[in-house]
C-alpha cells in the first residue's frame, strides 16, 4: 500500500467509525494518535545501506512477551504470487507477503535479542539483534552468522 494511503487509513477509518456512533469515534482517535516510541512494534521500513532508499514495509508485533515482523505490501504494485522458494522448515514455498521474517525477539536491556531473521533471497536464517535509537522512531537490525562480529546492521525506520 502506498505510504500516502497508510499515513491516511486512520483518518479514514475514524470517518467510517464517526457514522455509526461518536463515541466510538473519539476511541479510535485517541488510539490512531498514540504510538508507543518506546516499543518496537509497529511498521518499519528498512533502509538500503548503500543507496538510502526503503527496501519494503515491516510489521513488529508482540506476542505473549515476543516480537515478531512479517512483510507486508508496501505498495499496490507488490507482487503478491512471489514465493520464498529458498525457504526451509514452515517457511518453505510461502508467498514473501505475509512471510514471518523475524521471530522470538525478546528485550534484554536496552536492546532486543535471542530470536532469529530471515533473508528470503536465499533463504538463510541468521541471529539477529535490534535496539531503537532516535527516540523509538528508528532501530538498528544486526543480523548475524555465530556471533554479532560476523554481521551486518540496517536501519529501519517507523512508518507513521
Amino acid at each position: 500500500m502506498p505510504s500516502s494511503i497508510l499515513r491516511q487509513l486512520p483518518g479514514l477509518m475514524i470517518a467510517a467509525l464517526a457514522s455509526i456512533h461518536p463515541a466510538t469515534a473519539a476511541a479510535a482517535a485517541a488510539a490512531a494518535a498514540v504510538v508507543d516510541l518506546s516499543s518496537p512494534a509497529g511498521h518499519w521500513q528498512p533502509i538500503d545501506s548503500s543507496t538510502g532508499k526503503p527496501l519494503g514495509l515491516i510489521k513488529i508485533y508482540e506476542d505473549q512477551g515476543l516480537f515478531f515482523g512479517r512483510i507486508e505490501p508496501s505498495s499496490l504494485a507488490d507482487n503478491n504470487g512471489r514465493r520464498c522458494s529458498k525457504c526451509s522448515g514452515d517457511r518453505h514455498n510461502q508467498p514473501i507477503i505475509g512471510l514471518l521474517l523475524m521471530r522470538n525477539m525478546r528485550l534484554q536491556g536496552d536492546e532486543y535479542t535471542g530470536g532469529d531473521i530471515l533473508y528470503p533471497d536465499t533463504g538463510a536464517i541468521f541471529g539477529c539483534k535490534f535496539r531503537l535509537i532516535d527516540g523509538g522512531r528508528k532501530l538498528i537490525m544486526r543480523g548475524y552468522f555465530g556471533v554479532s562480529l560476523f554481521g551486518r546492521s540496517q536501519t529501519w525506520q517507523r512508518v507513521d
